[in-house]
């Protein structure tokens, strides 16, 4: 299938193995996207990221960013469009989930730089990629990789759920201003997903709720799932591949669950 045959997609946060990030372009790889591989340095990991896409057939860029400096964002579009000539679908991946620790002991710095990255950083993106999109005429896609973690709350992560939080209101008021432009911009919630991320959470909430292994506390989560286990990457690179699609124009402003019905219990 090649429904994005022709179509430029960037990924922010893309560079690591096993990252969702890389899920995500992997599977528009396969529906025909040229893909931008973006992280916060193009180093031996990204460029294993973009030769596997490259090996599925895709034509590829890697284009290093900081996304907490917005001309570092502008200068990310700029360059993705002098790659391919155009910018149809953004995802604002990139994201720190790692700084874990009680309410009480948040250092001013930590919160600063999460915010930076996850906040901050998707906004400034979104706004180098709508105007591209806007002058482009085409319309586009942005989609902002949210969290469960964007809905409710979770110990020992102040600035991730609030920055999550966050995002989904920046969803919402940039979908408001930018559908007479033909572009929408929806967010996706995924409950816990074992990425090189999600293993370091794993580590730390299995020992801070008490379960004797990190597979005992996979197993306990994949009991109260209705469906039965966690998410897994391919399944939120299914829902970005859906909204980005035809099939989704008339959707837009949404923060949509991608849980397996998780927050139902």
């Amino acid at each position: 299938m090649s429904r994005f045959a022709g179509r430029t997609i960037v990924v922010t946060g893309s560079g690591k193995q096993k990252g969702l990030g890389q899920a995500i372009l992997r599977r528009f790889a396969d529906e025909g996207a040229h893909c931008v591989v973006s992280d916060l340095t193009i180093d031996a990991e990204a460029l294993e990221v973009a030769g596997e896409l490259r090996e599925r057939g895709a034509e590829v860029e890697t284009i290093a960013c900081d996304v907490s400096d917005v001309n570092q964002c502008h200068a990310l579009v700029d360059a993705a469009i002098a790659r391919f000539g155009r910018l149809d679908i953004l995802v604002n991946n990139a994201g720190i989930g790692f700084m874990m620790r009680p309410l009480l002991e948040v250092e001013p710095d930590d919160w600063d730089k999460v915010l930076a990255v996850n906040l901050s950083g998707a906004f400034y993106c979104t706004q180098a990629a709508a105007r591209a999109m806007i002058a482009g005429g085409r319309g586009g896609r942005i989609i902002n990789v949210a969290s469960q973690a964007a809905k409710t709350g979770f110990p020992h992560l102040p600035a991730y759920v609030s920055s999550k939080h966050g995002m989904v209101g920046l969803t919402r008021a940039a979908a408001v201003e930018l559908g007479a432009h033909s572009i929408t911009v929806n967010a996706v919630c995924p409950n816990h997903v074992t990425t090189g991320l999600g293993a370091q959470q794993n580590d730390y909430y299995s020992k801070l709720l008490g379960f004797d292994s990190v597979e005992a506390y996979l197993a306990n989560m994949a009991r109260k799932n209705p469906m039965g286990r966690p998410g897994l990457a391919s399944d939120t690179a299914a829902a970005c591949a859906w909204l980005a699609s035809d099939d989704a124009f008339y959707v837009t402003g949404e923060a949509l669950n991608v849980s397996g019905g998780e927050e139902m219990h």
